[in-house]
């Protein structure tokens, strides 16, 4: 059927019907012509049809449902609106993430060895054995993560998150990732990531101390790279500041642009916070985040922009801390430690 003009809004209506109405044979040839109409579909068409795409994955197919969400997703970066489109998608990553471990359960009894690679072989042959969601869920986990990462990029997704949301699909994927050796770090990180976080900020050497406020910050390289923006760069503390094009792809620029730490990132207790990890691994003490800056031990280059390139990121000073409300926090600051020791 030639849909024309208009195609998509109509495909996706009869991608409904087929799907409301469970007729297998028309739900699979309401898909191809869905996915052919995607190709040409407007910013307007997309946004309308987000959520209701969404909406509908409970009900399609299980073979066909995770292209449905990476759908979804695709219509988020056209402006449907996420926080709508979120949490079915994210309901079927939990599920996802259960189902694949429980098909690497089943291989791990039943055959052995290497987990089968879903590009070479077909889902079908290990339906008996492994049941239809379990194995679709192996084959199709992928496209889940897609279509969540896409959303998660988005802070209102993100707020909308609640902490037990969060540590359910932590737990559910740390789980997945012991049995397989699968650990995801772009899901990992983006459960990870903190919005409208205050820090205490110390910088050891001048005693001073700064309050800052963090939004979308994927790793510690673009932590590290806004906080010399801002402290350095803002003239609180001595150094080289980031060019300002490297602080830009950190916010909101596309693109990446080489820069040189100034700073060396640690923890109250002297232990390093390494640029590989999360803002998350700032410890919590007396209910607030807190960082002390140290020199940098030895020179290191990066890549600076955002682990997440759809995330904007935003580091803020909302103030410098009087000496003696410093000092109070500097007496919960313990030496640097040797990271070899």
């Amino acid at each position: 059927m030639n849909l024309g003009i208009g195609g998509f809004p109509n495909a996706v209506v009869a991608f409904e019907r087929a799907v409301r109405a469970v007729d297998e044979d028309a739900v699979r040839s309401a898909h191809r012509e869905l996915l052919d109409a995607f190709r040409t579909v407007s910013q307007a068409e997309a946004r309308a049809a987000g959520p209701q795409l969404a909406a509908l994955l409970g009900a399609v197919p299980h073979d066909l449902r995770a292209h449905i969400a990476v759908m979804v997703g695709a219509c988020v970066e056209r402006g449907a609106d996420a926080v709508a489109c979120a949490p079915p998608v994210l309901a079927n990553l939990a599920e996802a993430l259960d189902e694949a471990r429980e098909f690497a359960e089943y291989w791990a009894a039943a055959e052995g060895g290497e987990l089968p690679d879903p590009a070479s072989v077909e889902p079908t042959d290990f339906y008996d054995g492994a049941g239809v969601q379990a194995t679709l869920s192996w084959w199709t986990l992928d496209h889940w993560i897609r279509a969540s990462l896409t959303l998660m990029q988005r802070e209102a997704v993100r707020r909308g998150l609640t902490r037990t949301t969060r540590e359910s699909l932590t737990r559910r994927h740390e789980a997945y990732a012991k049995l397989c050796g699968d650990w995801r770090k772009d899901l990992a990180y983006a459960l990870l990531v903190l919005d409208d976080e205050p820090v205490v900020v110390l910088h050891r050497e001048t005693g001073s101390g700064y309050l800052v406020r963090m939004t979308g910050i994927g790793d510690n390289f673009q932590l590290h790279t806004l906080l010399a923006d801002v402290l350095i760069g803002g003239g609180y503390l001595p150094g080289d500041a980031p060019s300002a094009a490297a602080a830009a792809v950190c916010r909101t620029v596309e693109g990446r642009v080489i820069t040189r730490g100034s700073l060396n990132l640690v923890a109250p207790d002297g232990t390093w916070l390494w640029n590989e990890g999360t803002p998350s691994d700032i410890p919590v003490v007396d209910g607030t985040r807190m960082l002390v800056l140290d020199p940098p031990p030895y020179l290191r280059d990066w890549q600076a922009g955002r682990y997440f390139p759809a995330m904007a990121g935003e580091l803020v000073l909302e103030r410098v801390l009087p000496n003696a409300e410093a000092a109070r926090w500097f007496a919960h600051v313990e030496p640097s430690k040797d990271p070899d020791a």
